[in-house]
C-alpha cells in the first residue's frame, strides 16, 4: 500500500463488506452426525462419551488422566478444590487474563495474588512471583496467554522448592508444545477450554489432565455434587455398594453440578480427530501475518519463545504509540469500521471494579501487564478463516496504520 487511503471510520470504503470475528467455531457434518447419534441414544449426559472423551484427550497430551467440566471456569474451579485451597491460602496467578483465572480460587475461599507478566510473551514473568510468594502460598497459577506456554521450567523449579502445587490454566494452549513436551502433561493439573472460539468446541466445555490419581479422584467427586458413584454404573452394575442397592449414594464433599453432556463429548471426540488440521491452520495463519507484518511500523508483534510451538488462540499485536498519532481505541474503531472483528485481551483482572472495590487496588500495581493491555490488540485468529479472510486483515491492519502513521 503505497498511499493513505479514506479510513471507512471517515467515510471511505471498508476492506470488507461483512464483519469477520476475531474467532467462530467450525461444525463439520460429521460433528452433527455425531450430536444427532447421541440425541437417539439412552445417555444424553453421565453416559459412556463422557470417559471416551476423556481418555482420547489424556492420550493426545500424553497424560495420564483427564476430567470433563461443563466449562473452562468449572474446571479451573475443580482444580483449586482438588488441590484443597481454601481459607487463609493463597495463590499466585498473572493480571493479564480472562477473569475466571482468580475467580476460581475466590470460589473456594482463597484470596488471589498477581504477579507481573514478562514484558515479551505476557505470561507470568517467575521473578515476579518470587516477590509475592509467603507462607500462605499453596498454588501457582501460569497462563498460557494467547496459546504461548508460560516459563514453566522455572515456574515449576519454583514449586517444588516451595512444596506449592502448580494449575496451569491452558485455555488457549491446546496442541502447544513447550521444550518438547505436550502442555498438558507438565503442570500438577492442566485446565483446557473447548468454547466455540477455541482450538476444538463440545460447545461450551473443558477439562484437566493430571498425572495423579489423587487429583482425578477428587475432580471426579466435586464435578457431580461430591457424589462418589456415577448414575451409570449404578443403573448398569446395582451392587457398588455394601447395601446391594442401585439407588445408594453418598454425599462426601461439597460438590457442584459441573458435568460435561454426553452430547458435549461427542463433539468434542468428532472435532479432536482435526486437532492437527486446526492447528496447522493456525500456525499458517499466525506465520502469514508475521511474514507481512514485520515490515509494517506501528505494531508490536507477539514473541515466540525458544524450543516453543504456540497453539495460536490469538494472535495479539500491540501499538508502538510512538510511531502512531492514535491511540489503541481510535485505532480499535477504525479496524471494526473496515469489518475486520478485532477485540481486546484482556482487561487486567485486578482493574475490574469487584477487585478494586475488594481488594483496593488503584491501578499501577503491575505495570508490565497495564501498559500491554493498553496497546493490544487481537486480530481475527480461527482455524475456518479462508486465505482471502486472511488477506482482508493484512489489508485492513495495513491500511489503518499507514493512516495514522506519524509523517
Amino acid at each position: 500500500m503505497n498511499k493513505k487511503q479514506t479510513l471507512a471510520l471517515y467515510g471511505g470504503p471498508p476492506v470488507r463488506s461483512t464483519l469477520l470475528p476475531y474467532g467462530r467455531q467450525q461444525i463439520s457434518e460429521e460433528d452433527i452426525d455425531a450430536v444427532v447419534n447421541v440425541l437417539r441414544s439412552d445417555w444424553l449426559t453421565t453416559g459412556p462419551n463422557i470417559e471416551e472423551f476423556e481418555d482420547a484427550v489424556a492420550a493426545r497430551l500424553d497424560a495420564k488422566y483427564a476430567v470433563a467440566f461443563s466449562s473452562g471456569t468449572a474446571a479451573l474451579h475443580g482444580a483449586v478444590f482438588a488441590a484443597d485451597l481454601g481459607a487463609g491460602d493463597e495463590a499466585i496467578t498473572s493480571p493479564l487474563t480472562f477473569a475466571a483465572t482468580a475467580n476460581c480460587l475466590l470460589y473456594q475461599g482463597a484470596t488471589p495474588l498477581f504477579a507481573d507478566v514478562c514484558v515479551d510473551t505476557l505470561t507470568l514473568d517467575p521473578n515476579e512471583i518470587l516477590k509475592q510468594l509467603s507462607p500462605r502460598t499453596k498454588a501457582i497459577l501460569p497462563v498460557d496467554y494467547a496459546g504461548h506456554p508460560a516459563d514453566l521450567d522455572a515456574i515449576q523449579e519454583i514449586a517444588r522448592e516451595k512444596n506449592v502445587i502448580v494449575i496451569q490454566d491452558s485455555a488457549h494452549a491446546l496442541g502447544a508444545t513447550y521444550h518438547g513436551k505436550k502442555v498438558g502433561s507438565i503442570a500438577d493439573m492442566t485446565m483446557f477450554s473447548f468454547h466455540p472460539v477455541k482450538h476444538i468446541t463440545t460447545g461450551e466445555g473443558g477439562i484437566i489432565t493430571t498425572n495423579s490419581a489423587t487429583y482425578y479422584e477428587r475432580l471426579k467427586l466435586f464435578r457431580s455434587h461430591g457424589i462418589n458413584s456415577d448414575a451409570r454404573k449404578r443403573h448398569e452394575a446395582g451392587t457398588l455398594h455394601p447395601s446391594g442397592q442401585a439407588w445408594f449414594y453418598e454425599m462426601v464433599a461439597l460438590g457442584y453440578n459441573y458435568r460435561l453432556t454426553d452430547i458435549g463429548a461427542v463433539l468434542g471426540l468428532s472435532q479432536l480427530k482435526r486437532l492437527d488440521a486446526n492447528l496447522a491452520r493456525r500456525r499458517a495463519i499466525a506465520a502469514r501475518y508475521t511474514q507481512v507484518f514485520h515490515k509494517v511500523e506501528g505494531i508490536i508483534l507477539p514473541h515466540v519463545s525458544a524450543d516453543v510451538e504456540p497453539a495460536w488462540h490469538l494472535y495479539p499485536i500491540r501499538i508502538d504509540h510512538r510511531q502512531l498519532t492514535a491511540d489503541r481505541a481510535e485505532i480499535f474503531r477504525a479496524m471494526r469500521a473496515e469489518n475486520i472483528g478485532v477485540n481486546v485481551h484482556y482487561i487486567p483482572v485486578h482493574l475490574h471494579p469487584y477487585y478494586r472495590e475488594r481488594f483496593g487496588y488503584r491501578g499501577g500495581e503491575y505495570p508490565i501487564a497495564e501498559a500491554a493491555y493498553g496497546s493490544l490488540i487481537s486480530l481475527p485468529m480461527f482455524h475456518a478463516m479462508t486465505d482471502q479472510d486472511v488477506e482482508d486483515v493484512i489489508c485492513g491492519v495495513e491500511k489503518v496504520v499507514k493512516a495514522y502513521a506519524r509523517e
